[in-house]
């Protein structure tokens, strides 16, 4: 049996990043379990639905737009993934030739780009917007409850910020560090993963 290799990240970060793994995995449980008592447990894809005798005789109550395991699910999913992040650093990073700045900057710096992308141009967005819109950072949820376009690019800012400080750790400047933690609570709580990185640097 091979010598185990320590951890990257600590004992605490260890237990939250599995935690993370698990949050994820139960929440998409509860997403799944709304398709069995609602017909359309998310208005922005009606197309997403099971028929009649595949689900159950009961209806969720709606938090807003969505039912009530599938908000939760949902809000889980983004409160986990940051540490889900941290468990795929631990998991994968020794097998690929990328530093902690590839996996805990660069990373959620380029989801963050992604995902505001999606939410401003290919969401199918629910009229009226909704204070419970489900968001990868704050400033994310400033778009997504307001649809208010200057939100948006406010989260592509600090999405820039996020590519900036991976670009400055890579060329290996101190300033990647200060940088990152700027980005990482800007952004948060996807930015979690940049706090771990600015601290650990």
């Amino acid at each position: 049996m091979g010598r185990q290799e320590p951890s990257r990240l600590g004992t605490l970060l260890d237990r939250t990043a599995t935690l993370g793994v698990r949050a994820l995995v139960a929440g998409t449980i509860l997403g799944l379990f709304a398709f069995v008592t609602n017909p359309v447990p998310d208005p922005s894809f009606p197309w997403a639905t099971l028929p009649g005798a595949a689900r159950l005789p009961v209806t969720q109550p709606r938090i807003e737009h969505w039912p009530v395991t599938y908000t939760i699910a949902i809000w889980t999913w983004v409160f986990a993934l940051p540490f889900a992040l941290l468990a795929a650093y631990r998991r994968f990073a020794p097998r690929f030739r990328f530093g902690a700045r590839t996996w805990l900057v660069g990373l959620p710096a380029v989801l963050m780009v992604a995902l505001t992308t999606y939410c401003r141009f290919f969401w199918p967005k629910l009229y009226p917007p909704s204070w419970n819109a489900p968001s990868y950072t704050f400033v994310c949820w400033g778009y997504c409850s307001s649809y208010v376009p200057a939100w948006s690019n406010l989260a592509y800012a600090v999405a820039a910020l996020g590519i900036a400080a991976f670009a400055l750790a890579v060329s290996g400047r101190a300033s990647g560090r200060r940088l990152a933690a700027v980005f990482g609570v800007l952004s948060l709580p996807l930015g979690i993963p940049a706090l771990v990185y600015a601290r650990r640097a």
